[in-house]
């Protein structure tokens, strides 16, 4: 089992946030480190400050030199998938190979309203749209050209240069828990599938509807990374380090902590000693 963090870009200083990672990137414990991509604070006061996760995390990419790097994750709504494949191909250059990119199909309804970003009114059609956008994301990112006609985009002979380090594209990180679409999609398109949270049974009940899933269309479940987000009290790193390793007995392969602002890089060396006990 592997661990990370993740810092949500919100309630904090950019300073604070770049003093973190550049501490973590020190640690070997930690071999990777996330954001987030939304525009508003959530679960907290929304008023508060917020900075964008594509800017933030290619800023902290030329920080870094060891963290492999990602944003748990992308919101497709919020970007045509042609730019993303276009970012994604830059961001792994220019961080030398280290990008995941995870994508996901889309929730917070305040801020999607408030900017007039058509989140669509039912699930079924925003995961229709992110199945088209994992379509065309990849396409772009492993193809010369790509073509696709969909309900919701349009490519004709579209290009994507230059081409990412990793090969055919970054693995894919897919977040969410529904076991209807989101693991469907998971089994078709991701190279790693982050749950978001909940108890270790939740995991464990999840992976087995994810093996059917890939049972249908005949992929191999291992080929799946597993991550699990952990929030929890780092005032009692015992409690904390005793609940990553009931995910990892669970299927985790990586545990991705959740760091709450403010950011403080005192933080990380307790965790990654009471993380490395049981890893």
């Amino acid at each position: 089992m592997r661990f990370a963090i993740k810092t949500a870009p919100q309630h904090t200083t950019w300073e604070d946030l770049l003093a973190v990672w550049r501490a973590a990137d020190t640690i070997p414990v930690f071999e990777s480190a996330w954001n987030f991509d939304h525009f508003y604070p959530i679960f907290s006061d929304p008023t508060g400050p917020c900075l964008e996760g594509w800017v933030t995390l290619t800023a902290l990419a030329q920080a870094t030199t060891r963290l492999r790097i990602g944003t748990m994750v992308n919101g497709v709504p919020y970007r045509h998938p042609a730019l993303v494949a276009n970012m994604a191909a830059a961001l792994d250059i220019v961080s030398g190979g280290r990008l995941e990119l995870g994508l996901g199909a889309g929730w917070n309804e305040e801020e999607a309203g408030a900017y007039g970003i058509d989140l669509l009114p039912t699930w079924t059609e925003r995961f229709d749209r992110l199945e088209e956008a994992l379509e065309v994301i990849t396409g772009l990112l492993s193809r010369e050209t790509t073509t696709f006609e969909g309900r919701y985009y349009r490519l004709t002979d579209a290009r994507c240069e230059p081409k990412p380090v990793q090969r055919p594209h970054p693995p894919i990180c897919i977040g969410g828990n529904g076991e209807k679409r989101t693991l469907r999609a998971v089994a078709r398109y991701a190279d790693h599938w982050n749950f978001i949270g909940g108890p270790p049974e939740d995991l464990r009940r999840k992976l087995d509807v994810l093996g059917a899933h890939c049972a249908a269309v005949g992929r191999d479940r291992s080929e799946i990374r597993v991550s699990a987000q952990l929030m929890s009290d780092l005032s009692d790193l015992g409690r904390l380090a005793h609940e990553a390793n009931q995910l990892g007995e669970a299927g985790a392969d990586l545990v991705i902590v959740y760091l709450p602002p403010p950011h403080r890089v005192a933080v990380l060396e307790p965790l990654a000693e009471a993380l490395a006990a049981v890893g």
